[in-house]
C-alpha cells in the first residue's frame, strides 16, 4: 500500500542521535549535497564552494558542531573532473557557514594543512526536521562579506579556494556545561583551539611559535567558555629571520645569511617587532586601531575577541623576516 506520494519502497530515513560522530559520506544522517563529494573514508570533497546537508534529531535542544578540515594533494581546482590545475603556492581564505550565518573562517596554506573549526547552534536555529547545512565559500562568494576586506585581500590569496577542501569529520552533540580551558596558549594551540588560524597546521601535536608566512591571520568567534571567549584576549606576536638555504654557498645563501644576520641585529637592540598594518572585521571591514604596545621585539595586541564576525590581522612584510605568533592569553 501507498499513503500519498510515498510507496513501499521509499526508505524511512531517521535523523542522527547526537552525540552523533559522523565520519564518512556513506552515513545516512549526510541527506544533502551541493558540490560536495561524498567519501567513504572521510566525509566528502568540495568541488567547489558548495554545501552538505545533515539530519540531526536535536528534539528542541542547542548543538555543539565541531569539524576537522583538511587540503591535501587532490586539492585542486577541477580536481574532480580528472583535469585539475597545479595547486597555487598562494594561501586559501574560506568561510564556514550554518544555517546562512558566517561562523568561522579559514587561512589554509600548504598541501597538508588541517583546521579545527567549531561552534554552537541554539535551538532556534534548527528547524524541525532537524536538517543542519555546513556551508563552505570562497572568500569572494556569498554576501555579509565587506567590500574592503575583499578589495585589501585581491591578489594575496589562491582563487577558488575551496576546491578539493575536505571535511574528515564532523561532530555534533550537546554543549558540554563547563570547559577547563587554560588562560594562555602558544601559538599553535591558538590555531588548533581555532582561535586563529594561520595557514592550518601540518601536525596537530606541533607546539611553540606560529610562524606567520603569508603576513596575515584570522581572529575567529570561539565556542562560549572555550579558550579566548572570556571578552578580551591579548596576541603577542613577534618576528624571525627566514633560514639560511641549505643550496651550496652561492650569492642566494650569503643574501640570506645577511638577511638572518641584520635581523639577529635588530632583536639585540630591541628593534624586531612585527608592525601590524590594519585589523578588519569580515563582515564590517575596518576595525579601528586596537590597543597595541611594542615591548623590544614583541609587539601585544590587545582587542576584544570577535563575537558575530571574524577579524582579519594584516602584517607589515619585512623582507627577510617571518612574523611569529607567540602566543595568546584570555582575559
Amino acid at each position: 500500500m501507498s499513503s500519498g506520494s510515498a510507496t513501499d519502497l521509499d526508505q524511512l530515513i531517521l535523523p542522527a542521535i547526537p552525540p552523533a560522530h559522523v565520519l564518512s559520506g556513506q552515513n545516512a544522517a549526510l541527506q544533502v549535497t551541493d558540490r560536495f563529494h561524498r567519501g567513504s573514508q572521510i566525509v566528502g570533497r568540495f568541488e567547489t564552494s558548495g554545501l552538505a546537508g545533515f539530519k540531526i534529531a536535536a528534539q528542541g535542544r542547542p548543538l555543539r558542531v565541531r569539524m576537522t578540515l583538511s587540503v591535501d594533494e587532490r586539492s585542486l581546482i577541477g580536481w574532480h573532473t580528472g583535469e585539475g590545475e597545479p595547486a597555487s603556492s598562494l594561501p586559501r581564505l574560506i568561510q564556514i557557514r550554518s544555517q546562512g550565518r558566517l561562523r568561522q573562517c579559514l587561512l589554509l596554506r600548504g598541501r597538508k594543512a588541517h583546521a579545527q573549526v567549531g561552534f554552537d547552534l541554539s535551538a532556534e536555529e534548527i528547524p524541525d526536521d532537524g536538517l543542519i547545512s555546513i556551508e563552505a565559500l570562497d572568500i569572494t562568494e556569498g554576501d555579509g562579506v565587506s567590500d574592503e576586506v575583499r578589495q585589501i585581500v585581491g591578489g594575496r590569496l589562491m582563487p577558488d579556494g575551496v576546491a578539493g577542501l575536505r571535511i574528515d569529520k564532523i561532530v555534533f552533540e550537546e554543549p558540554p556545561p563547563v570547559n577547563f580551558d587554560p588562560d594562555k596558549l602558544d601559538g599553535c594551540r591558538c590555531e588548533l583551539y581555532s582561535l586563529i588560524s594561520a595557514g592550518g597546521l601540518a601536525n596537530v601535536n606541533k607546539q611553540g611559535a606560529r610562524l606567520l608566512r603569508s603576513g596575515m591571520f584570522l581572529i575567529n568567534p570561539v565556542l562560549p567558555g572555550a579558550f579566548g571567549s572570556t571578552g578580551r584576549i591579548t596576541l603577542r606576536l613577534g618576528t624571525k629571520a627566514e633560514p639560511a638555504s641549505i643550496v651550496p654557498a652561492t650569492w642566494r645563501r650569503i643574501n640570506s645569511e645577511l638577511r638572518w644576520l641584520r635581523h639577529a641585529a635588530k632583536k639585540l637592540m630591541g628593534a624586531a617587532a612585527p608592525t601590524v598594518d590594519r585589523i578588519l572585521s569580515i563582515r564590517d571591514g575596518d576595525a579601528g586601531r586596537p590597543k597595541r604596545r611594542v615591548q623590544g621585539n614583541i609587539t601585544e595586541l590587545e582587542l576584544p575577541t570577535p563575537a558575530r564576525s571574524p577579524m582579519l590581522v594584516m602584517i607589515s612584510p619585512v623582507r627577510g623576516v617571518i612574523p611569529t605568533l607567540e602566543s595568546g592569553t584570555s582575559h
